[in-house]
């Protein structure tokens, strides 16, 4: 995050310009979370960008954010090469991509040092002790893949296990679907239905992961109540347990 070349880039504000304020927003509802950590993973072969908003319940906005680029570490140079080109190259980040990537073991020891981070004076997201599953906080994705598919194939490619906060999560498609009745196949078609113009760079992984937090704040100024939608199984990882029974 303190990469000058990386900065220069991407401002990381947080601000969404999301318009009207929380007092001024009459059917909101007191939710189970404190915190939602939004997340848009890119990469199909490996995993490419790893951002995290952190999306503030009672406020409604981003207040805090974590993001960084990830080094694929089972590919040959030139293919990397060729892979990058091919994601960024269009988005004129490439550069900025092959001088900041990490591998994926050293995002994930940088993201747990930002969970652990105080908050409100006193506040962790995640502490290592107990069941190892997030305090107050609870990822927000669009879609299943994410944590159900990406993140258990890469944790098998670094040589890691797969770390307990990942366990369960919210798809906000079904969210959305329940709450209004009606089907979104993903982030863009949910946007054009609520009339939220999106933001920035499709497939940009730090620009989706915005535009989905300004979905979920539509959503929570609406009245919608979020939920847990899917869990892997204790003792067997690999077996997720969706809890909605109208699912995209």
């Amino acid at each position: 995050m303190d990469d000058p070349l990386h900065l220069e880039n991407f401002s990381h504000s947080c601000s969404l310009e999301l318009g009207e304020s929380v007092s001024g927003l009459k059917s909101l509802r007191s939710q189970d979370f404190d915190y939602f950590l939004v997340l848009d993973l890119e990469g199909k072969v490996e995993i490419l960008e790893f951002p995290v908003l952190l999306f503030d319940a009672k406020t409604m906005d981003v207040v805090d954010m974590f993001h960084r680029f990830v080094r694929p570490t089972k590919m040959s140079e030139k293919r990397i090469n060729e892979y990058i080109e091919g994601k960024y190259g269009g988005f004129g980040v490439d550069r900025v991509w092959h001088d900041t990537a990490i591998k994926f073991e050293e995002v994930i020891e940088h993201f747990e040092s930002w969970l652990r981070k105080e908050r409100d004076g006193h506040i962790k997201l995640w502490r290592e002790e107990g069941d190892g599953h997030l305090n107050g906080a609870a990822f927000v994705t669009c879609g299943n893949w994410d944590l159900k598919t990406k993140i258990p194939q890469q944790c098998e490619v670094s040589g890691m296990k797969l770390p307990p906060y990942f366990m369960e999560w919210i798809n906000l498609k079904d969210i959305y679907l329940n709450f209004y009745n009606r089907r979104a196949p993903g982030m863009l078609s949910m946007m054009r239905e609520l009339g939220i113009p999106p933001l920035g760079s499709h497939h940009l992984g730090i620009d989706d992961s915005k535009n989905i937090a300004r979905v979920l704040r539509c959503l929570l100024s609406d009245g919608a109540l979020m939920q847990i939608t899917a869990k892997r199984a204790r003792g067997t990882p690999n077996t997720v347990r969706f809890l909605f029974q109208n699912r995209v």
